[in-house]
């Protein structure tokens, strides 16, 4: 099916000279999406994705364990696409009150990310809908701190914004211009909340994420919450009780392409290629979530297996093990705080992890020695690697 233009281009003047900014028609797409009986196939198979992903938060014996991890994955992904550098073990000791080996803006990117994430899921929970109000709360804290305080955080822009190029002459991509950015949020509003007709969640947030990106309301960091709002609106629908579906590594593995579908969808109206591209992102993640759950269940159940050996240390062992699962890096000060047990017991216990080659020291001193769940945080970093300088 041949497809004109999704929107309209407008003649602009900013920083002293002209260009084209784009304004895209609302949502959902006109004419209607061809379902070829591949991408409804498509579809299914991410849904069913999705499904197994869902039930594995109910047999995780700690679902917080694996969700704390989880979120901070994905932040650090999610920044790292915007070109942050930092890795899961900066964030880790950065929460410690340590020092990160990479500058202190980096990880607080990503800290803002985890806590954007929270504060939406919580103000979702609390019965307030996915909405412009949500939307701009979630970026006030994305911005709260470090760079991007100063690009006005919970606020829709007032001036033109580009994307790539070094001005609008030369961009990649102009949105909207300032004015037209109220009227564009306030139709995508309307379609979250299924109007002017229902839409199914998983296309919705598929949809939705591309208006968004073309929307480009804010000043900095609409990409993050641009991939937030995928999450949002699968808790926000209950097709997931937990946060666990993140695009940010597939995205990031497929970025040109990814760029470019988002222009083919503006420019001719190729939301079917756009929607395969999203439902391969949604199986794929899902598979990965899934796998990762379960080499996290399997650690976790060989080194308790391996602490049953201790004797009468297990039970204290047991207990650091278990508090580790959920801070991977920690000291004894922390963990004496987590389990409730006597410093004495809990460096006793961590020299018996240290010997089982659970737990590995990573500093040389003789106070506030720090340790790490070597392994577990190599499940979890997996796709997070820093390439080279």
């Amino acid at each position: 099916m041949k497809r004109a233009l999704q929107g309209k281009y407008v003649a602009i003047s900013t920083v002293g000279e002209k260009a084209q900014a784009f304004i895209p028609a609302p949502l959902p797409p006109r004419p209607p999406i061809e379902w070829t009986s591949d991408l409804r196939s498509k579809f299914d198979q991410a849904l069913l994705a999705l499904g197994r992903l869902d039930s594995v938060s109910t047999l995780l014996p700690g679902t917080s364990l694996f969700l704390y991890m989880y979120v901070r994955k994905e932040a650090l992904l999610s920044s790292m696409i915007e070109g942050t550098r930092s890795s899961l073990s900066d964030l880790l000791l950065f929460e410690l009150d340590q020092e990160p080996g990479v500058p202190l803006d980096d990880v607080r990117e990503v800290v803002n990310y985890v806590a954007a994430l929270d504060h939406g899921l919580h103000m979702l929970e609390k019965g307030l809908p996915l909405s412009m109000r949500l939307i701009r709360e979630i970026h006030g804290v994305l911005l709260a701190k470090g760079r991007g305080s100063h690009q006005t955080p919970g606020e829709f822009r007032r001036s033109q914004n580009w994307i790539g190029g070094t001005r609008p002459g030369n961009a990649a991509f102009v949105p909207p211009p300032a004015d037209a950015v109220m009227e564009s949020m306030s139709k995508l509003e309307l379609f979250f909340h299924d109007q002017p007709e229902a839409t199914p969640v998983l296309l919705k947030a598929a949809l939705a994420h591309v208006q968004f990106e073309t929307i480009h309301p804010f000043l900095d960091g609409n990409g993050r919450l641009g991939r937030l709002l995928i999450t949002l609106l699968l808790c926000e629908q209950k097709v997931l009780r937990e946060p666990m579906l993140y695009l940010s590594l597939y995205f990031k593995t497929h970025r040109q392409y990814y760029y470019e579908l988002l222009n083919r969808v503006r420019l001719t109206g190729d939301w079917e290629s756009w929607l395969d591209f999203f439902a391969e992102a949604v199986i794929v993640t899902a598979t990965q979530a899934v796998e990762t759950a379960q080499q996290l269940l399997q650690l976790s159940k060989q080194d308790q297996d391996k602490i049953r050996g201790l004797g009468r240390a297990e039970a204290s062992a047991l207990r650091v093990q278990q508090a580790m699962m959920e801070h991977p890096i920690a000291n004894s000060g922390s963990l004496v705080e987590k389990t409730g047990i006597s410093p004495a017991t809990v460096n006793k216990a961590l020299g018996h992890l240290e010997r089982l080659g659970i737990v590995r020291e990573l500093t040389t001193r003789r106070r506030n020695r720090l340790f790490s769940y070597a392994s577990y945080i190599e499940i979890m970093s997996r796709g997070t690697e820093l390439p080279a300088r």
